[in-house]
């Protein structure tokens, strides 16, 4: 039997701990992957999972993202990740879930932070704020930094499209270019509403079928299928749902030119990087460009600045990319090769 120590996505990580509360039915893992910059800050998300394990690789690979998003953002937080486990698709999490993952935090004495992620609500983060000190993205004054984080997300995904779009298709007018996004939550709907405005042309899918449809006609946008929105005829696929989903197999079916979303690890191995490189896509490495929500979340938790500031530093998220993408010009490496590599070294691991 591999150790945890050997486990594929456990990447010496200073801490992985597991949590179960019996009175609730909790079971939860909080991973810790750096603390270098500052306390290990990342959201927690309720999800179901086919088995254990995968909840543990995606809390290892969320929390290591979540190490790289806050350094790339140049915010003075570490990297962490929560993850609550639903016993069936569609649960709803209890009260009674939320305030024993909040004590969960609260025992870790802020080492992690936690906030808002899938499956999670500022009225679901207010009930774990009852238990713990170390929470954000909580309802805050009008101006002032924090609250909800899905559309500072989405607006520094829409920057970083349109910064994508100048680097592959020679202009950040993206007036006529077609979109394909896959995920119309909060930061996908809201990246939708914010490209229709600038006349971009887009085909929407999702797992809610009539959400997706309401969009689309509101927007007047196309609907295709979930599994077909990879392949579909675009100049630009934005994944906004879940991550691995750039693989050996769905690449080459790819026929845009581009991939920028704000998923977390949209790709499903290290190989997908260069697998998406070989190919000529321009790749928006995703914890650099949908570092908008952690940015306004962040600066919440340290109290620095206010949405004024919030914006300014989300404004940078387009020099970030191109810093990668002209690192990779130069090198030759894959964009997410070269993006790891400048997280790294920012947090001492390079």
């Amino acid at each position: 039997m591999t150790s945890l120590w050997d486990y594929p996505d456990f990447d010496a990580h200073e801490g992985l701990h597991l949590f179960a509360d019996p009175a609730s039915g909790l079971k939860a893992v909080i991973a810790v992957h750096s603390t270098a910059l500052g306390p290990a800050a990342g959201g927690v998300r309720f999800w179901h999972y086919a088995d254990d394990s995968r909840a543990l690789t995606d809390a290892l690979r969320l929390s290591r993202g979540m190490s790289y998003k806050n350094a790339m953002a140049g915010l003075a937080l570490g990297g962490g990740k929560g993850v609550v486990l639903a016993s069936r698709p569609g649960e709803t999490i209890s009260e009674a879930q939320l305030r024993a993952f909040g004590r969960s935090v609260e025992s870790l004495g802020g080492r992690y932070v936690t906030a808002e992620d899938v499956g999670m609500s500022e009225a679901r983060m207010k009930l774990i704020a009852e238990e713990t000190r170390y929470v954000s993205g909580l309802p805050v004054a009008q101006g002032a930094a924090g609250g909800d984080p899905g559309p500072y997300t989405a607006h520094g995904v829409y920057l970083g499209v349109r910064a994508a779009a100048k680097r592959g298709l020679g202009s950040d007018d993206v007036r006529g270019v077609r979109v394909a996004i896959q995920g119309l939550g909060s930061v996908g709907g809201g990246l939708a509403k914010l490209l229709t405005r600038d006349g971009a042309v887009l085909t929407l899918a999702d797992v809610d079928q009539a959400r997706a449809e309401r969009l689309a006609a509101e927007l007047g946008a196309a609907v295709i299928a979930p599994e077909a929105i990879l392949s579909a005829e675009v100049d630009i696929v934005s994944p906004n749902a879940l991550g691995a989903i750039l693989t050996e197999q769905s690449i080459p079916t790819l026929k845009a030119r581009i991939v920028a979303g704000g998923a977390n690890n949209q790709l499903a191995t290290a190989a997908d990087g260069r697998r998406l490189h070989e190919a000529g896509v321009v790749y928006a490495p995703d914890y650099v460009i949908n570092a908008g929500g952690i940015i306004n979340v962040g600066l919440e938790y340290l109290g620095h600045g206010d949405e004024a500031e919030v914006m300014a530093r989300i404004a940078q998220i387009p020099g970030r990319l191109d810093q990668v993408w002209d690192e990779a010009e130069v090198t030759g490496d894959p964009t997410a090769e070269v993006a790891d590599r400048i997280a790294r070294r920012l947090i001492g691991r390079e």
